[in-house]
C-alpha cells in the first residue's frame, strides 16, 4: 500500500467543485475519478458502482443530496473502503443516518461527515482562546447569519435549486453547520429553545428564526438566521455572518471578512487578534482543512473529530430544535 490516498467523488454538483478542488491541492492525495448522473457535467461516470469497479480508491467522498447518501455509503462499505467521507445533511433522517452508523461501524471502515464549518480557520482560533482563557468563562455567544441570498422567486436557483423543495431548511441545512460549530467551541448543550419562520413564499421550507442553546454552568448561545438579509462583507458566504463570544474577562468578535477583535472587559477600543485573509478555497479554506484532517487521520493516527456517530448528536440537537418551535417550549437534550 502506498502512502498516496485514491480518492473518488460522487458528485460535480456546485459545491462538490470545491472537493474537487480541494483533492487536488492536497499533498499525498490523489483525485482519481468523478462520477455524476448528469454527463453534462463532465464527469468520468455516471454510475458509481462502475467507478468503485474500474478505479482503485482509497476514500469516496460524496457530494451529493441527502437522497443519494444511504447508496453510497453502502457501495462504499461493500468495496471495502479504507473511509467513506459524506456532506451533510447527513442522509434523509436521523434513522437512516443511525443505521449507516452502525454498518460502517460493522465493517470497521471510519465513516466521516463533511461537516467543514468547524474547519474554518477563525472557528479553530477562537476556540485556541477560549482554551487558553483569553476571555475567561463564557457567559454567551451569539451568531447571526446574514447570506443575503434568500430573496424573491429565484432564490437559490442558480447555485443549489434543491434548496426550495426541502420542508426543513434553515436550520436543516444551514443552521446544522452552527449547532456543531457550537458544540466545537463549548461542548454538548442540555437544552434547546427555537422560534421559526418563513419568509419568502418562494420555498417550503423555513428561512428565519431563532434558536438558543443551554450549556451546563449556564453559558447560553444563540443562533439568529435570515437568510433573506445580508451583513457588512464583500463575499456574504464567506463567514455567512458575524459572531460574539462574551466571558467574564472580555469577547471575542467575528466579523464578515474572517477577521477576529478582542476586546478586554473595562476597555474601550478592541484590537484585531486575527487578520483578514485571502483564502483559495470556500470560507477560509475548510473543504481543504476538513480533507487534511482525514488524510492525517488515515495516513499518520490523527483522531477524527467529526465521524459519523459523533455527528449523529448533532442531528439530536437538530430533532430538538424542531420539535421545540414546533411545541413552543424548551426542550432537554
Amino acid at each position: 500500500m502506498t502512502n498516496t490516498l485514491n480518492i473518488a467523488v460522487q458528485g460535480a454538483g456546485y459545491f462538490a467543485q470545491f472537493h474537487h478542488d480541494a483533492w487536488k491541492r492536497l499533498d499525498g492525495c490523489e483525485l482519481v475519478a468523478i462520477c455524476d448522473r448528469d454527463p453534462a457535467k463532465g464527469a468520468a461516470y455516471a454510475d458509481l458502482t462502475a467507478l468503485l469497479e474500474v478505479e482503485n480508491i482509497d476514500v469516496l467522498d460524496i457530494a451529493t443530496p441527502p437522497d443519494t447518501h444511504a447508496d453510497a455509503i453502502k457501495l462504499g462499505l461493500k468495496h471495502k473502503l479504507r473511509a467513506i467521507i459524506c456532506q451533510k445533511p447527513f442522509c434523509r433522517s436521523p434513522e437512516e443516518a443511525a443505521a449507516m452508523v452502525d454498518m460502517a461501524e460493522r465493517a470497521r471502515i471510519p465513516l466521516i461527515v463533511h461537516e467543514n464549518f468547524r474547519f474554518q480557520p477563525w472557528f479553530r482560533f477562537i476556540r485556541e482562546q477560549i482554551e487558553a482563557g483569553r476571555i475567561g468563562p463564557v457567559h454567551q455567544a451569539s451568531f447571526r447569519l446574514r447570506p443575503g441570498d434568500g430573496r424573491g422567486p429565484r432564490a437559490y436557483l442558480d447555485r443549489q435549486p434543491y434548496f426550495q423543495k426541502m420542508p426543513r431548511f434553515l436550520i436543516h441545512e444551514t443552521g446544522v453547520h452552527f449547532i456543531d460549530v457550537y458544540r466545537f467551541l463549548l461542548g454538548d448543550p442540555v437544552a434547546a429553545y427555537a422560534d421559526l419562520r418563513r419568509l419568502n413564499p418562494a420555498i417550503q421550507g423555513e428561512d428565519a428564526g431563532y434558536f438558543i442553546l443551554d450549556f451546563e454552568g449556564g453559558t447560553r448561545a444563540l443562533f439568529d438566521g435570515n437568510r433573506l438579509i445580508d451583513h457588512a462583507a464583500e463575499n456574504h458566504r464567506h463567514t455567512m455572518g458575524e459572531m460574539l463570544i462574551e466571558g467574564a474577562d472580555g469577547a471575542l468578535a467575528l466579523f464578515g471578512d474572517g477577521s477576529v477583535r478582542f476586546r478586554a472587559r473595562g476597555e474601550i477600543a478592541d484590537e484585531v487578534v486575527f487578520d483578514a485573509q485571502e483564502w483559495p478555497g470556500f470560507a477560509g479554506d475548510c473543504v481543504v482543512n476538513l480533507c487534511a484532517h482525514v488524510r492525517d487521520a488515515l495516513q499518520r493516527g490523527h483522531p477524527l473529530e467529526n465521524t459519523g456517530a459523533e455527528y449523529l448528536r448533532v442531528l439530536d440537537i437538530e430533532a430538538a430544535i424542531y420539535r421545540s418551535d414546533e411545541e413552543g417550549r424548551k426542550v432537554d437534550l
